[in-house]
């Protein structure tokens, strides 16, 4: 595909950011690409500072002023299937637990014990109450302290003035979000969505593993398929393309999709009777720090939560795309899971700690993104709209 042949297209979601473009539109768009060689085009070329990537002052800013202020989602809601299902975890450098109440009802809290800050809840469960397990101060679900042991010692503590620290949560299209400051980013977070993970998805793998590498290099390896033929040679290239794309931006938000060859079939499909499922992928990029990976059988929640400006750590929570509790639909979900756990993920994860390390070569000032790169484009720009203009210092 040669740049030359290349199209400009202003997606629907671009047009109106109000609606994410339907299948049918984006089947009839990478129908068109391939008929005509073409792939979807940013409309700028961004640069991105190096120093972005290594300075702690940086890094400090995009935590305190973006990621603990966006409503950010911290899992899906199949994490928590019941009452007293918890999932506890740092985000944003910060201890929270998030607990589904008796009500029924996603609550958040700061996750330390009023006592003497020690966390209330580790990993992730079914619980009555939490109960810290320094001194076994306890805490209902709703995060009201219910008992003090030897409660005497404390004549004039008021329990009803000691709950456990609130943060803001809320549950929409099968994600928990929270905002833990504010403050908070306006604005819709799903902007314009109309689904993501549905009711009948369940969740049936997790994982949590640590990168030696800057959270948004990270990140701006899922969102750009530029790379495929050059890193997938044999895995992903023999079923998709190189350099073909659908990108859509949402509010803050993006969608990138990778066809696969066997698209094709829908050119003899009636356009209202097109189904895309299993020919192709859909990455959504949630801003700040999440995407949402759907796959032929299978979804991909995953956050990365910075640890350092080059460390970061990776939750993922892996669902099937339906069927309930159908048992071939599991199984299906977790053949493909491995494929592409596999296969693409461990290239991508090579390429991404080879940039990390390139960052002390000195070569390059500035990172390029190109056209064909507009998701990332589109998220360095959301980005620095909420940071400071300065360029910080970097650190050796």
């Amino acid at each position: 595909m040669q740049p030359g042949r290349m199209l400009q297209r202003m997606t629907a979601a671009m047009d109106d950011p109000s609606a994410v473009p339907d299948d049918q539109s984006v089947a009839q768009r990478v129908l068109d690409h391939i008929e005509h060689g073409t792939t979807d085009l940013g409309a700028s070329v961004w640069r991105e500072p190096v120093v972005h990537y290594r300075s702690p002052e940086r890094l400090c800013a995009e935590l305190e002023r973006v990621l603990r202020r966006a409503p950010t989602p911290f899992c899906p809601s199949a994490a928590l299937p019941e009452v007293g299902s918890f999932v506890a975890r740092e985000a944003a450098g910060v201890p929270l637990v998030v607990v589904r109440g008796a009500d029924g009802q996603v609550r958040a809290f700061r996750n330390a014990c009023r006592h003497r800050g020690m966390q209330v809840a580790n990993g992730s469960g079914c619980a009555r109450a939490f109960a810290c397990r320094y001194h076994g101060w306890t805490y209902n679900l709703e995060g009201k302290l219910r008992h003090i042991p030897h409660e005497a010692g404390f004549p004039d503590l008021d329990k009803d003035a000691h709950p456990l620290v609130p943060v803001a949560a809320s549950e929409r299209l099968g994600l928990v979000f929270v905002t833990q400051d504010g403050p908070a980013i306006d604005g819709d977070p799903l902007g314009g969505l109309d689904r993501l993970i549905a009711p009948d998805q369940r969740l049936f793998a997790t994982a949590e593993r640590d990168f030696d590498v800057n959270w948004k290099i990270l990140l701006e390896s899922f969102i750009e398929g530029y790379h495929i033929k050059s890193t997938h040679p044999e895995s992903f290239l023999p079923y998709g393309f190189d350099n073909l794309n659908v990108i859509d931006l949402f509010g803050r938000n993006s969608r990138v999709t990778y066809p696969f060859q066997r698209i094709k079939r829908l050119a003899k499909v009636p356009p209202a009777e097109r189904r895309v499922d299993g020919l192709l992928t859909y990455v959504y990029h949630l801003f700040p720090n999440v995407l949402i990976t759907v796959l032929s059988r299978h979804t991909n929640v995953v956050i990365l939560e910075p640890l350092a400006v080059d460390r970061t750590r990776q939750f993922t929570y892996t669902l099937t795309n339906g069927a309930g509790d159908d048992p071939a639909a599991l199984a299906e979900a977790r053949r493909d899971a491995e494929f592409v756990g596999n296969t693409g993920a461990l290239e991508d994860r090579a390429v991404v700690q080879a940039i990390q390390r390139g960052l002390a070569s000195g070569a390059n000032d500035h990172f390029t993104f190109g056209r064909y790169e507009s998701a990332i484009v589109h998220f360095h720009q959301t980005l620095s709209s909420f940071l400071p203009t300065r360029e910080p210092p970097a650190r050796s």
